[in-house]
Formats: structure tokens, sequence, C-alpha cells
């Protein structure tokens, strides 16, 4: 059996991986990409946070998506080349003035191990008079660790990376049983989806390595310890933008505000400023929904796209409902079974 996993960022290396630890680890395994180096996916603070915007099918679904997703992010942590991986324990604070519904979080607050009410002193931690703060405590991935850790993985286990552009998922059909979709934004025009749009966010990097706990503010303010001191200050939602270039007022404003709350990264120095691309998919990530792509061939294809801005964090759960609906319908619809 030829599988294709069209994607080369978080969602579809994670995806991948899960192709080959499931019923089709047997399989001829590809992992299809215009670019590996440059995705959303790297631009990503990759905190394990999930924001009331996201959504499956249903509570349930969702619920069940993010609880695979901590397990998935958990056990590489314990793992010994964590370091390499990417992945680390990390705590911190959300503050809010307008409502004590900001803080509140109930996709994470029984996933993660910690996540509190903050008390009076902890509201004064950083800069501002804080009316309501939550504490908890969580992981983060740091994708420009974790994608060619990754991708050295994969491949060490088989899996072949081919560098290409594919223009319609019919090219795909002669070559592959089965293609998994996992192409982000570009599912737009490969699946002329009307209810992907770009969500577009600039984000600084700065060398901070006293920072040792994340911190968030309104007006989508955060500051986000990584690994090697380097420290995400963000950040900006620009909706159906797709401008790739720096703006320089909007970094000079995530600085001023994160600045403001938290007064020593003024003595932080800009590594470098990227913008990215989220996609957005009104009513919900996209995941599973198989089919046959032409009547005359017996290629399926199953999508997991549009996680919006939390792509890193959702991938493992979404991942793993992605193959368990191609192991489905490939049984239902396949007479290789």
């Amino acid at each position: 059996m030829k599988i294709a996993v069209v994607g080369g960022g978080v969602v579809g290396l994670t995806t991948a991986g899960f192709v080959q630890a499931g019923y089709f680890h047997n399989a001829d395994i590809t992992v299809l990409a215009s670019d590996f180096d440059n995705t959303v996916s790297h631009v990503a603070a990759g905190i394990f946070r999930v924001g009331a915007s996201f959504c499956g099918p249903s509570e349930a679904i969702t619920r069940h998506w993010i609880k695979d997703s901590y397990e998935f992010y958990d056990a590489l942590r314990k793992m010994n080349d964590a370091s390499r991986a990417g992945v680390t324990a990390i705590s911190g604070y959300i503050f809010a003035n307008s409502s004590p519904n900001v803080v509140k979080n109930h996709w994470l607050e029984d996933v993660v191990p910690v996540y509190r009410r903050a008390n009076e002193e902890e509201l004064k931690l950083v800069n501002g008079t804080w009316k309501y703060g939550s504490y908890f405590s969580t992981l983060l991935t740091q994708s420009t660790l974790y994608l060619p850790w990754a991708r050295q993985r994969l491949h060490a286990n088989g899996i072949t990376f081919k560098q290409r552009d594919v223009n319609s998922l019919k090219e795909l059909i002669d070559d592959y049983d089965i293609i998994i979709n996992c192409t982000g934004l570009g599912a737009r025009q490969l699946c002329n989806d009307r209810r992907l749009v770009s969500l577009r966010g600039q984000v600084l990097k700065v060398k901070a390595p006293w920072m040792k706990m994340f911190f968030y503010g309104e007006l989508d303010t955060y500051v986000i310890p990584g690994f090697n001191g380097v420290v995400t200050l963000g950040g900006s939602r620009s909706f159906d933008s797709e401008n790739m270039n720096v703006c320089p007022y909007e970094s000079a404003a995530i600085r001023e505000r994160c600045e403001t709350l938290v007064p020593s990264l003024k003595n932080a120095k800009i590594s470098r400023q990227e913008v990215g691309l989220r996609p957005h998919r009104e009513g919900g990530v996209r995941v599973g929904e198989g089919s046959r792509i032409s009547n005359h061939s017996e290629a399926i294809i199953v999508h997991n796209y549009g996680h919006g801005g939390y792509g890193v964090c959702m991938a493992p759960g979404t991942a793993r409902a992605a193959v368990d609906s191609a192991v489905q319908l490939y049984k239902s619809t396949s007479s290789k079974i």
C-alpha cells in the first residue's frame, strides 16, 4: 500500500507518524510538501493553550482531541531526547480587566496539571492594575526543534520526503492508495474550501534568558519563553490578510505592549521578526470526511486542516482522528483488505 501525506508542517509530520505507528505501519509512506522549512508552524510559539474559538464537530470529540494531544506531547517531554524534540513543561499567567471569563479556559482546566485563580499578590507580578488572573502549567513545543527532530525520526523509520508542488489532489490518485491532506491554508485551493481564510499573525523573537514564565495580557499581548533564551513576543490577528511582509509599526506596537506588561523586556535584543498565515476555518477544523477522489480510482482522501492558530498544540489529536478515519474508510471501501 502507498500512502501520501500532503503537507510538511507540524500537522503533516505528526500525521505521518501516526500513519506509520498505526494500522498502516507496513505501508510505503511519502510526505509531500512544496516547502519543509518555511511553514506557519515555524513561526508559532508552540504553547499548549487551546482558545475558545477552536472547535471540532462536537464538544466531546474536541475534548478527546485535546486530551490525546496533551498526552502525546507529555510523553515526548518524558523522553531522554525531549530537549532535541523541543518539548518542555512551562507555567505562567493570563491577566485581564475586561471580564473574568477571559482568564478561564474550559478546554484546558481538566487537562493540564494546574489551572487556578491567581491571588492578589500574583496579580501584581507584572505591570498593570489587573482585576482577573489565572495561573496554569502546561507544555511548550518549539517547532524549530520539533519539526527537524520529527523529520529525522520519520526518515530513519523509512518514510520518504519529497519536495513537490501539488496543484490538485487528483494528481496523486494513480500513485497512492490513500492521500491525507494536511495542507493548512493550501487546502483552500486544493479543496475549493471557501470556509478557509488566512489569519495573519506577526511576532518578535527576542533574547531574554531571564524570562522563565509566560504572561498573557489583553489586546492579544503575550510573552512566551522558548528554548535557548529565545522569547516570543506577540501578537496580532489580521483577518483575511496575506501580507507576508513584516510591518515595522506592528512590531513597534507589539514590543510596546509586551514591555509595558513586562518592563524587563526593554533590555531584550530582537533576534528576528516573523509573519505567519494561520489557516482559520469557519465552522471549525476539518478532520476525516474521507471520500474517493474519482469514480475511476480506488484512491481515497482524508482531511486534516483548518486548525487556525492551534496547529502545533492540536496536531496529535487530529492526526490520530484522521488516521482512524482513513483506516475505517479503507476497510469499508477497498477489496484489498
